[in-house]
Parts: structure tokens; C-alpha cells; sequence
């Protein structure tokens, strides 16, 4: 009887367990407004969302760059770390009216893979720092895995008149339409001149189409994407980071692609490449370097 109990007690503690991962995970906590109190007004922020298995560490080199242009200030750049549950603790603290702040985000599960869950998180950044600081437009910059957070950001909330209106976004290394390990035919994917894929559509990208009828027309959008010389980055085809346009450009304020090319242009290069930095920099804040 003993250990039929002991069995018991197991199976509870397992499930329980099972039950919290599943729950952080599927059903990660959303952060509320705060009611308005004085907050000190800032400039438009910028947010930098990295990708799968990364860190915020991906983003310091375009930071950091930003900071020795002049652009912004070490005054303006904070972090937001994001726990798996999706609360949110901010480090560092923006001045009022600071020029240029930035927003390096950082997620404690980098390999969570749900991506309707990364774009409540990336929600809950963007209403943590509305929790603390008054600002109206925003900027979005994400690498790989950060960029479909940001999507599945603007496909899930685009009906929140609390949220800030999209500035401007920047996609680096996004497979919008899947990635090359993925991808059977590895990079035969091909494209139309409007960006729709012709093949191995992914459902993720069935999902994203919504974005045609919704998505922000004060937006302006830079695609930047990498090829090798063999129509890939090393992980995802250009034909699926260029299947963004189908996405965006029937709304968008403006539409751009910049590809890039040779040993820099890899997935995990772009994010420390000085000629991506220029563009950054142009795009977001017109700077030239």
C-alpha cells in the first residue's frame, strides 16, 4: 500500500510539474497597463529582439556601434529580460527626454519555439516600458527567430489602440517562410515578383498573411538578408526572407530589401557586420557613417 502511494505522490508531483511548463510556456502571463501616472516622455525607442538560442549579447555590436556614432547614449540603452512566465524586469534607466533610446531584449528561454508565445513577450516589453516611460512610436529591429516575434507581435495585437504606433522595422536574417534544415529542397524556394511564395509555403506563413489586411501603414520596413553565393545564409533561402514583401507592402508607408553578400553575409555574421551597421544606422536614425 505503501508504494502504491508513493506512486501516487510521483505522478501528482510529474504532473504538476508538466502542468507549470506548460503553462509558462503556452500560457505566459500577459502584463497589464499600468493606470497613467507621471512618467518622464522619452524619444521614439528602438528594440532589438534576437534569435533562436541566442541572447542579447547579439545585439551589442549594432548597440554599441550606435553608441559610438553618437546616436544614442549609454544613458539611453537599457535591457529588458523576459522570464519564461513572460514578466518582464527592466535594467537600466532611460533619462527624459533622451534622444534615440534602445531596448536590447533579452528572452531566458531563447529556444522556447511557439512562436504566438514570443510575440506576447515581445508585448509585454513594449507595455513594460509604456509602464514606466511615455512615448508614442516605436521602432523594431530583429535577427532570425526575434524577427517572427515581432510579427507574431503586429499578427496578435493589431486590434490594441494602448500599444505605440509602429515607426519603423527592420528585419535581419528573417525566415519568414521557414528555414533551409527545414526545407527539403533546400534552396529551391522560389518567389514572385510581389514576394508570394510559389512553393513549401509554411503554415507559419499561412498565419502571417492576416498581416496583408492589418498590418501598420505608418510603418517604413528595411529587409536585410544574406547570401553566401549559393542562394542561402548558411540557414534560411533569400527567396524566404524576401517572401516579407507579400506580407507588408500592401500597407506599408515604404518597403526596401538590402541584400548582402560574401563571408559577413552568414545568419550568425549579420548582426556583427560594420555594412549592415551603416544601413541600421541610415534606416532607423538618418545617420550616415
Amino acid at each position: 500500500m505503501k508504494k502504491i502511494w508513493q506512486w501516487i505522490l510521483l505522478v501528482v508531483v510529474v504532473a504538476g510539474l508538466g502542468l507549470g511548463y506548460y503553462s509558462g510556456h503556452l500560457f505566459a502571463k500577459t502584463i497589464d497597463y499600468q493606470p497613467e501616472s507621471h512618467r518622464p516622455a522619452i524619444g521614439t525607442p528602438t528594440f532589438f529582439f534576437h534569435g533562436y538560442g541566442s541572447s542579447y549579447h547579439a545585439e551589442e555590436y549594432m548597440v554599441n556601434g550606435a553608441v559610438k556614432e553618437g546616436i544614442t547614449s549609454k544613458n539611453a540603452v537599457i535591457r529588458a529580460n523576459v522570464r519564461p512566465n513572460g514578466s518582464v524586469k527592466l535594467t537600466g534607466k532611460i533619462k527624459a527626454n533622451s534622444k534615440n533610446p534602445v531596448v536590447e531584449v533579452n528572452f531566458d528561454n531563447p529556444r522556447n519555439g511557439n512562436y504566438k508565445v514570443d510575440g506576447k513577450w515581445a508585448r509585454n516589453v513594449i507595455v513594460m516600458l509604456q509602464n514606466h516611460y511615455r512615448f508614442q512610436r516605436i521602432n523594431l529591429v530583429g535577427h532570425s527567430m526575434g524577427n517572427m516575434a515581432i510579427m507574431y507581435y503586429l499578427r496578435e495585437y493589431n486590434n490594441d489602440h494602448q500599444l505605440p504606433i509602429l515607426n519603423k522595422q527592420v528585419a535581419i536574417a528573417g525566415h519568414f517562410n521557414g528555414l533551409v534544415m527545414a526545407d527539403n529542397n533546400k534552396n529551391n524556394d522560389r518567389v514572385a515578383s510581389d514576394g508570394k511564395p510559389l512553393n513549401n509555403v509554411t503554415k507559419q506563413y499561412r498565419y502571417l498573411e492576416a498581416l496583408r489586411k492589418t498590418y501598420p501603414k505608418s510603418a517604413e520596413v528595411l529587409n536585410i538578408y544574406g547570401n553566401k553565393g549559393n542562394g542561402t545564409d548558411g540557414d534560411l533561402t533569400i527567396q524566404s526572407a524576401q517572401s516579407m514583401k507579400y506580407l507588408v507592402q500592401p500597407r506599408a508607408k515604404s518597403y526596401q530589401e538590402q541584400e548582402m553578400k560574401g563571408h559577413q553575409a552568414s545568419h550568425s555574421r549579420l548582426h556583427h557586420n560594420d555594412d549592415v551597421n551603416a544601413l541600421l544606422y541610415s534606416f532607423l536614425w538618418n545617420r550616415t557613417v
